[in-house]
């Protein structure tokens, strides 16, 4: 069967509607979702499904939406479920989010009303070649846009009103589960995979259209604790030993020319520190560890020791404690025994009229942490650019494509089944 041509334009209006809700998730709380707010997107997003007719839709009280579309086929078809997650990141305020849309792109540089001093330069956004006629969604320049990751939840309720509304298209059953706190490492901490029901999964929450992701970093997480020696200011002479001063020595002795994000890309690792805080007595400092191979994150926190011990060696009555915390592992390693998995991805992508493209992902997803939980899970394109910042935009067509992509997926699933 060919891919349908004439999906209707309401992922735009979708996506809209979401974005005007703040659902940054905080690393600091303790709960979850760790922001209440994000609960407010997840009542509506229920609603919606119950409006389709998805009577199992519902939200439960750690913040995770689930839903099930039936499926109408005589067939034996794996449940599939298309995943995506409601937070916004941190880094930027996702408050009062004012979203702009911006017909009929003609490689301009945009820029953003509300501070004039963001500015999303074309020759700063490769992808932008590709959009010229396009309709571009940008925030006002006060925030950031929310794409990551409500165009992929605008992409899944779009596809599934569509199927509902097309009981032609055969397929098997299809789970739809939204998550919060993606982007604070916690996104699947409390998803119920058993309720959940399903055999395979997608995230929708990659960037370039036509892309596919079967591959993250590994992570680890390494938190330092410097152990001074306070003295009174006046009388430190031969006494102090600053920990705030030993935790920019080793900031200030780690590589530069690798190891470092400034540095890297492609498969290539690093050491990133990303906080620090403390007093003269104590000071701690909390490093991300990354690299595509899962065997050389050892080798990583190696080098930072040895940059901890070359700092602190010049204060003798100091000390450290090193703490390594395993956060995600490489998803490839499991999506390699299910080839094909992602093979159908790229067929359902191809069926849209788009050129796949099978990455790596320079991060991590949902489905890095899914995949080792039991259900494999490569990540689809949403067509999110340049997020986590003020700059972040998204195509109207790129998300009409991401929705012609899951319906294709649910009738390629129900094609290949018996």
């Amino acid at each position: 069967m060919s891919a349908h041509k004439n999906i209707s334009d309401t992922v735009t209006d979708r996506f809209l509607r979401y974005t005007a809700i703040d659902t940054q998730s905080d690393p600091s709380s303790a709960t979850c979702p760790s922001t209440e707010k994000q609960k407010n997107l997840g009542r509506l997003l229920v609603s919606e499904l119950l409006e389709m007719g998805l009577l199992d839709a519902h939200l439960d009280d750690f913040g995770y939406v689930y839903a099930s579309i039936p499926g109408n086929t005589e067939k034996k078809v794996p449940v599939i479920c298309f995943c995506s997650h409601m937070d916004t990141s941190p880094d930027c305020s996702g408050e009062n989010v004012k979203a702009i849309v911006h017909q009929n792109y003609q490689g301009q540089d945009i820029i953003l009303p509300d501070d004039p001093t963001q500015i999303i330069y074309m020759n700063d956004h490769a992808d932008l070649k590709n959009q010229i006629g396009n309709d571009l969604i940008t925030a006002s320049g006060l925030t950031l846009l929310g794409a990551d990751n409500k165009a992929g939840i605008a992409e899944i309720m779009d596809a599934a009103q569509f199927l509902i509304n097309h009981p032609e298209i055969k397929r098997g059953t299809i789970k739809i589960l939204f998550t919060p706190d993606e982007e604070i490492g916690r996104g699947v901490d409390h998803v119920d995979i058993k309720k959940l029901g399903a055999d395979f999964a997608y995230t929708v929450d990659g960037e370039s259209a036509g892309s596919i992701e079967n591959e993250t970093f590994s992570a680890n997480g390494v938190k330092v604790i410097i152990h001074g020696v306070s003295a009174h200011p006046g009388f430190a002479k031969n006494k102090m030993e600053s920990a705030i001063k030993i935790a920019s020595a080793i900031i200030s002795l780690l590589p530069k020319a690798t190891l470092c994000p400034e540095s890297s890309s492609d498969l290539e690792g690093f050491i990133h520190p990303v906080s620090i805080s403390g007093s003269v007595e104590v000071a701690e400092i909390e490093f991300i560890i990354r690299d595509f191979d899962t065997e050389l994150l050892k080798s990583h926190e190696l080098v930072l020791e040895q940059t901890i011990q070359q700092a602190i060696k010049v204060y003798p009555n100091s000390s450290y404690e090193f703490i390594v915390e395993e956060q995600y592992r490489n998803m490839k390693s499991v999506l390699d025994r299910y080839p094909n998995l992602t093979q159908l991805g790229i067929e359902a992508i191809e069926r849209s009229g788009l050129k796949a493209k099978l990455q790596s992902i320079r991060g991590g997803t949902d489905g890095s942490r899914l995949s080792f939980m039991g259900l494999p899970c490569p990540n689809i394109f949403a067509g999110e650019h340049a997020f986590h910042s003020k700059q972040e935009w998204v195509s109207v067509q790129d998300m009409q494509k991401a929705v012609q992509t899951l319906v294709n997926l649910a009738m390629i699933w129900e094609e290949k089944s018996n």
